[in-house]
């Protein structure tokens, strides 16, 4: 049975796949998470940080650009961008605990982005997480 790690794994592919001009993708994404054997309460996950990762996009970027400092958004790769957009959903939208949502997409940049993936995703989910839930430790 896949893990939410999994899970989140695969929304990165459909999130970098839409990202990569394919808004296709979403007529599809049952059938890829089935493909990767994502079933059940983590298909439901998926597709639920999927569709909300995308329903939300105007207002995700915005909260990621605030907190880029001297980057600009056209300029981050398309896998970091996936796993901010996916974490920055997380963090505003969901209940979920903002030190697991963090942990998640710092795994993610280790296994899928560049070796400055990690600490770049974490600084920026990290300031998307104190300016949310004030200044309790995210």
């Amino acid at each position: 049975m896949a893990t939410r790690h999994q899970a989140r794994e695969a929304v990165i592919g459909l999130l970098y796949a839409y990202d990569l001009g394919n808004p296709e993708i979403k007529k599809f994404a049952e059938e890829i998470l089935e493909e990767k054997k994502i079933r059940n309460k983590q298909r439901e996950f998926a597709l639920n940080l999927f569709k909300g990762t995308v329903e939300h996009l105007n207002t995700i970027d915005e909260e990621i650009k605030k907190h880029l400092e001297s980057w600009e958004m056209d300029r981050l790769g398309h896998i970091e961008r996936a796993i901010l957009r996916l974490g920055a959903y997380e963090l505003l939208f969901t209940d979920l605990d903002p030190a697991i949502v963090i942990n998640e997409a710092v795994e993610l940049a280790k296994k899928l982005g560049s070796d400055q993936s990690p600490k770049f995703v974490n600084g920026v989910l990290d300031a998307i997480a104190k300016e949310k839930h004030g200044s309790q430790k995210a």
